[in-house]
């Protein structure tokens, strides 16, 4: 949760020590909350209740990574609205293209359509079908189209302009950019405000356009450089794979089997995150064409035109130092993309036992949420992180390894293999308290579905933001609370359900709904749950997620009936959880909570220095009718002996894994599995850690990060990755070894 900018925690005695802890309350920051947010504009229209907003533009930073900015109260907006909701307001479509509406169209003012140089064909309602190539390929002068505000889903294959130089396509429905290779000679292309082309495209687009030299009004050199990247490492294990494959093969069967090659270089060759798949395997599919092509006897590290290596060789920045690997060795000079260092192996303290005993080893320390990307900012705290859901229906459980993190005024979107930022928006002004995932199903005006994945973030000034990543837009906001928003998450079950909890004491449900054929959000309001203390941390309970809501909450583990059949919209507190029989003392802060599986609830804060393992199943059952309910105890787990609050923990259900960082920088996994598989009762002495991974004490800008307090732990579904989240602006990636 939130401190004060600056705050740190010291110990001392326990008056010290709890005004301490105090300062570090989310609280402490509620006052500014009301009148940071009533003000702020947004890029889209504010939602209460039902309402409606709009999607706005990305912008690419000099790193690569997508980048959205929203103006402080006062200021204009860093961008412009893309317009995708105006569609239904503009003049209907023209008679379809004739030689009179291209020369009234064209400049030069010409009667003959092969002088024409630049032809202006935006906001006409145009679908794909009304670009007609026999009327479009008699302009063969033509150099600047503009196809901008129309219903184009794609362009056609034989549009027949070879000396086209800059083309505007910006604000239509395109899904795909293959096509664009006809046009060799573009040096200017904008493709803005197409919801269905991804960060994927974006990289195709430097390979199909050898020329390209501005993308989005953007240098292009950037994208080709990442573009680049991707491709000498898919190059070099497309190369491994074939002698492998090869290898297996008796000669005869070689001559034979190189055609099944490529479908096995397709499925078996990975690299890179989820979100650049369909870019990863179209070049897969093409390098290892060209090396079945070639007899296996050479594979080119890229098809990128030596123009465009000229370009990135002039043009690309130069890599900036920004980390040691530990105290005593030697500077580091990174790529851009890394705000930090990968490190060493960090000492650590046991191993985790069963069959996933495997070391985690520290990879990457990211500094990627600084204050006006000041390389000095070791100050802004980081609060929580989210793993993004698998791409694939057919993908559920797959090991996803792009995380959102928040913190300070920005959400970023990391590829947890190589470091990279992927994304990055920033609200100047915002201070991002937490995020959240879901995927929804959305249906085009031709009936065609596509699945986006969205983003929800939220902090102080009280405003959920969407953020569509993949096509990197932002959806929108909805203005939900008066104060700052504590916490956020999806429905499990429904995918449009959005719970957002906040220091105004409220819980709210909304039903974010799907967009439009304008790409237009209604979002509407279900529920109001009241509370008598902040909600710190909300979970669905599984067995029944769409009845009942649980929230770890200042006074306490409350919970809620939130089915949507019963007449009540707002509702108050059903039953409150103690953590002691004998007293049954309630008001005690819960600032942990997560479901270790369907029945087996995590939570901490209760108790100093443990956290509790608790049957939901049998609480719920010896609850009668009472309004109070000691929960029924499994086990408890030794932790920190720290009285500070608000480190969050999380949970890894598929592994039986519970995770929590504490303020000394130490990250401390339990394996639960024999705790729960064991049939006598609880011990009353607290089970100690399966694993401790202690802080490695990176070094920035030759300052040694020692000790910093880890507010959020949370690992991918496979347990292959895990993030962790610091007080000192640094993003922690460790990765599991193979067992």
């Amino acid at each position: 949760m939130p401190l004060q900018p600056h705050s740190r925690r010291t110990s001392g005695g326990a008056t010290a020590a709890a005004a301490m802890a105090a300062s570090r309350r989310p609280g402490r920051r509620c006052g500014a909350a009301g009148a940071a947010g009533s003000g702020s504009p947004c890029a889209g229209r504010e939602v209460r209740g039902d309402a409606s907003f709009r999607w706005s533009p990305p912008r690419t930073d000099s790193r690569g990574a997508t980048s959205w900015t929203e103006a402080s109260a006062g200021a204009s907006i860093g961008f412009p609205c893309c317009g995708l909701g105006t569609r239904g307001r503009r003049l209907l479509a023209m008679a379809p293209l004739s030689t009179r509406l291209l020369i009234q169209r064209g400049r030069p003012k010409s009667n003959r359509l092969g002088k024409i140089r630049s032809l202006d064909l935006s906001g006409l309602n145009l679908l794909s079908e009304d670009l007609d190539h026999t009327l479009l390929g008699r302009l063969k002068q033509l150099q600047e189209l503009d196809l901008s505000d129309n219903q184009l889903e794609t362009l056609p294959a034989d549009l027949g302009l070879p000396h086209l130089h800059v083309l505007h396509c910006a604000n239509n429905q395109l899904s795909d950019v293959t096509h664009l290779c006809q046009f060799p000679q573009l040096e200017e292309l904008s493709l803005e405000g197409n919801p269905f082309l991804t960060v994927s495209d974006s990289l195709k687009v430097t390979f199909l356009l050898p020329e390209l030299r501005k993308f989005n009004g953007k240098d292009a050199s950037t994208t080709r450089s990442k573009a680049e990247s991707l491709n000498r490492e898919l190059t070099t294990r497309v190369a491994t794979h074939w002698k492998k494959f090869m290898a297996a093969l008796s000669p005869e069967e070689q001559a034979q089997a190189q055609a099944d090659f490529v479908k096995s270089a397709v499925r078996n060759v990975r690299y890179g995150p989820m979100s650049l798949s369909e870019f990863t395997q179209w070049r897969v599919r093409m390098i290892s064409e060209e090396l079945v092509a070639s007899g296996g006897t050479h594979a080119r590290e890229t098809d990128m035109p030596e123009g465009s290596h000229k370009a990135t060789a002039t043009q690309q920045p130069r890599a900036r130092p920004v980390a040691l690997r530990r105290p005593g060795d030697t500077l580091l000079s990174l790529s851009p993309q890394k705000r930090m260092c990968t490190s060493l192996l960090a000492p650590v303290e046991g191993s985790l036992v069963g069959s996933d005993s495997s070391q985690l080893e520290p990879l990457h320390f990211l500094q990627c949420h600084s204050k006006n990307n000041s390389p000095s900012d070791l100050k802004t705290q980081l609060w929580a992180c989210a793993f993004e859901p698998a791409w694939d229906e057919g993908q559920a459980g797959a090991a996803s390894q792009t995380v959102a993190t928040c913190g300070g005024e920005a959400v970023c979107v990391i590829d947890c293999q190589t470091g990279i930022v992927l994304h990055k928006y920033k609200v100047p002004g915002e201070e991002f308290f937490s995020v959240a995932w879901t995927a929804l199903t959305v249906v085009t005006h031709t009936g065609h579905k596509k699945r986006w994945n969205v983003l929800a973030a939220a902090g102080l000034r009280g405003l959920v933001r969407l953020l569509h990543v993949q096509a990197g837009f932002c959806c929108g906001l909805i203005r939900g609370h008066r104060k700052a928003i504590a916490t956020l998450c999806f429905s499990p079950t429904h995918e449009t359900h959005l719970f957002t909890a906040s220091y105004d004491k409220r819980i709210i449900l909304w039903d974010i709904g799907t967009p439009n054929q304008d790409y237009e959000f209604q979002a509407s309001h279900l529920l109001t749950l009241d509370t008598t203390s902040t909600p710190l941390r909300l979970c669905p309970v599984p067995p029944c997620p769409d009845a009942y809501l649980l929230a770890g909450c200042e006074g306490g583990c409350c919970c809620w009936d939130v089915r949507l059949d019963q007449p009540q919209k707002k509702r108050v507190c059903e039953v409150e959880f103690v953590f002691s029989e004998a007293s049954k003392v309630s008001g005690q802060r819960v600032d942990g909570l997560a479901f270790v599986n369907e029945d087996v609830v995590a939570s901490k804060g209760s108790s100093l220095g443990t956290i509790c393992l608790w049957s939901w199943s049998q609480t719920w059952q010896g609850r009668g009718s009472q309004p109070t309910v000691a929960v029924v105890v499994l086990a408890w787990l030794q932790w920190s002996p720290t009285i500070l609050a608000y480190f969050s923990l999380s949970t890894c259900p598929d592994k039986g894994l519970v995770l929590c960082g504490d303020e000394q920088g130490s990250v401390w996994i339990y394996d639960v599995r024999p705790l729960l598989a064991q049939r006598s009762p609880p011990q009353t002495a607290p089970q100690a850690p399966t694993q401790i991974l202690k802080w490695p004490q990176p070094q920035a800008m030759g300052q040694t990060v020692t000790k910093t307090m880890v507010n959020t732990v949370v690992a991918n579904p496979a347990f292959t990755y895990l993030t962790a989240l610091t007080d000192s602006n640094i993003v922690a990636i460790w990765r599991r070894g193979e067992p």
